[in-house]
């Protein structure tokens, strides 16, 4: 058996593997790595590590340290209660108000399922009190959280950027970036018109600040931890609450005050000097946590333990074993067979459809780092837009999140409201899910290869 039908075998594999049982995926790439190499390859070990993504594993560890840290100081908290300040009582802004909040979440280096897991329990509390479709309030997280999710400082564009840019091929962080929030922008416009959000134009609620916090005490352990909830008098000023209900009363320390404007700071520093001055976003964003950790020690208080490093092991192993196709001869032949179909519009739809199908089942971060590499080669025959292929592929193996068995759709199930029939809601994500799938490539790749036009 040749090593290029040996190694997509044991890909395949590691997929089957990692859908049917508990196993990360990438300690399941590191050993394919190792027996792919090693044994088959006859390469030495020290070739094998070499591939490991070094800077990469930086990146990761920075950003999502950055956000824990964010998270257990209240900020992201302080973010929401912002917001919702701007639209006071207009019922219909709040499915908008999650929508752009989990993308902001997503875009300045929080996972997609972290961002979800955060803002879900809120988005679905607010759904059952005000008669908002649970479906409508869910999906608008989940497509949020993959609205921002491309972003240059977000992990999955870094992801994305640091794969096309290793192969030396053309990339475009900013047309990524547009590609896939305008994408899920609009499929949010339909969602809001189709599930009942123009009925919500003409209701009013009072206090919806004053709930937008008790949600989030609720929902939010950094809330809790950061002792930063504060109950709304009416008139727009806030006071002090009790959480416990026991008499003793939450106050804002010196810490919180000093810590959540530092982390801010933070954070548009390291858009502005990892995105204005092209420095490595994953030095940036260890230096900008190290700081706020000195600033506020407390804050920083189990940080560590909240880097997302079962997202770490999986994408460092698989472009670690990726490295080791590209040894093997994989990937020129996959872009070999690709090329030989005659038709590279109808190629690019293929991959699209691989992406979205699998992703719906799997890891969309496994699946972009798996077919991004053996797309390249096919794309340097320049039949296809690069850019373009790219950022469909993008979409279409992270636009089908929605689904049930995708982490973002399970969270939103699980947090459905108390009340909801959740085998009727099941179905309705199940069914949503379909759609997207069969749908979402499809427009993808009208929309952004078909044309040419990035």
């Amino acid at each position: 058996m040749s090593a290029p039908l040996l190694s997509i075998i044991i890909l395949a594999a590691m997929f089957l593997i990692a859908t049917l049982l508990p196993i990360n995926m990438g300690a399941l790439a590191f050993v394919g790595a190792f027996l792919l190499g090693a044994v088959f390859l006859g390469m030495e070990t020290d070739e094998i590590i070499a591939e490991f993504p070094g800077g990469l594993f930086l990146t990761l560890v920075g950003v999502t340290y950055l956000f824990a840290i964010a998270q257990n100081n209240g900020t992201i908290d302080l973010l929401v209660n912002g917001a919702v300040k701007l639209v006071r009582n207009r019922v219909a802004l709040i499915p908008w108000v999650m929508f752009f909040i989990t993308a902001v979440i997503t875009a300045v280096g929080a996972l997609g399922p972290a961002a979800v897991a955060i803002m879900a329990p809120v988005a679905l509390g607010f759904a059952a009190r005000h008669k908002i479709s649970p479906l409508l309030m869910g999906m608008m997280v989940v497509h949020g959280a993959q609205a921002g999710g491309f972003s240059p400082i977000a992990v999955y564009g870094v992801i994305v950027n640091r794969i096309v840019g290793d192969s030396g091929f053309e990339s475009s962080p900013l047309a990524l970036f547009l590609a896939s929030f305008i994408f899920n922008l609009l499929i949010a416009v339909v969602l809001f018109v189709v599930l009942g959000g123009r009925s919500l134009l003409s209701s009013r609620i009072g206090g919806f600040v004053e709930e937008a916090a008790e949600a989030r005490f609720n929902a939010s352990p950094g809330m809790r931890r950061a002792d930063v909830a504060y109950k709304g008098t009416g008139s727009g000023t806030y006071g002090p609450r009790d959480p416990a209900g026991d008499g003793t009363v939450a106050t804002k320390t010196r810490e919180d005050r000093i810590s959540q404007p530092a982390t801010i700071i933070g954070l548009i520093a390291l858009a502005v000097i990892a995105l204005g001055f092209s420095v490595d976003v994953g030095f940036v964003a260890i230096t900008v946590a190290v700081i706020l950790a000195l600033i506020s020690p407390k804050a920083q208080s189990g940080a560590v333990n909240k880097i997302a490093w079962s997202t770490v092991l999986l994408i460092c192993g698989m472009l670690t074993f990726v490295g080791v196709l590209q040894a093997a001869g994989t990937i020129e032949y996959v872009s070999d067979g690709v090329a030989s179909l005659g038709a590279p519009l109808l190629a690019a739809l293929l991959i699209c459809y691989i992406g979205a199908v699998v992703s719906a089942f799997a890891s969309s971060t496994a699946i972009l780092a798996a077919l991004i590499p053996l797309a390249i080669p096919f794309l340097e025959t320049g039949a296809v837009s690069a850019v373009g292929v790219v950022a469909a592929l993008a979409v279409s193996s992270t636009v089908v999140d929605v689904s049930p068995f995708s982490t973002n759709g399970a969270l939103v199930l699980a947090n459905a409201p108390e009340g909801t029939d959740k085998e009727r809601f099941y179905k309705q994500i199940l069914g949503y899910g379909g759609i997207v799938v069969v749908v979402g490539p499809l427009i993808a790749w009208l929309v952004l290869v078909v044309p040419g036009w990035l």
